[in-house]
């Protein structure tokens, strides 16, 4: 099955769910025989969903090149030039992907942290959006969308935190967070 037009979609803002939203998506995608390939940027930490996307075989394919580390703000300089270095191959890997038609959806999972922390430029993500075949959908996620990318995209979806139980002192639970 192809699509018979791809779409741009972005899962932004600032509340819970961008991940979640686009594992779904994913999911819903490869339950109807669409090849899909997740690149999770700036993720190192086991989650739940991993172990299920982990077994779903050849037709949902995911990603992962970071090493276990901290969040971005905690970690030395060292640490920061080898983490960009890992999200260039993973950049590079979905150019790959794109240009040798290896998946119907391509998600990028949290790459606007990418664009953040200035590991790639806005020009780098909107070559592969501009790169991708009529029949490939894109799905982006992450805080902050710029201007340039939502120009580009057909459906931005913004979470956004109404109330969060963090506030009150809870911490991430496994099995609902991770």
């Amino acid at each position: 099955m192809k699509l018979d037009k791809g779409m741009i979609q972005v899962y932004t803002g600032d509340g819970k769910g961008k991940t979640t939203a686009a594992i779904g998506q994913g999911i819903r995608a490869y339950g109807n025989g669409l090849r899909v390939v997740m690149i999770q940027f700036l993720k190192s930490n086991e989650t739940g969903e991993l172990n299920v996307l982990r077994n779903l075989g050849d037709n949902f394919k995911l990603v992962r090149l970071e090493k276990k580390r901290g969040f971005v703000w905690t970690l030395k300089s060292e640490e920061i030039e080898e983490l960009k270095k890992e999200v260039i191959e993973e950049y590079n890997y979905a150019k790959e992907v794109l240009v040798n038609d290896l998946c119907d959806v391509l998600i990028l999972d949290e790459v606007m942290g990418v664009l953040k922390n200035n590991f790639l430029s806005e020009d780098d993500v909107l070559e592969l959006i501009k790169s991708k075949q009529n029949h490939v959908e894109v799905i982006l996620t992450g805080r902050n969308v710029p201007e340039k990318i939502a120009g580009y995209a057909d459906l931005i979806t913004e979470m956004k935190e109404a109330k969060h139980y963090f506030s009150k002192g809870v911490n991430a639970r496994k099995g609902i967070e991770y």
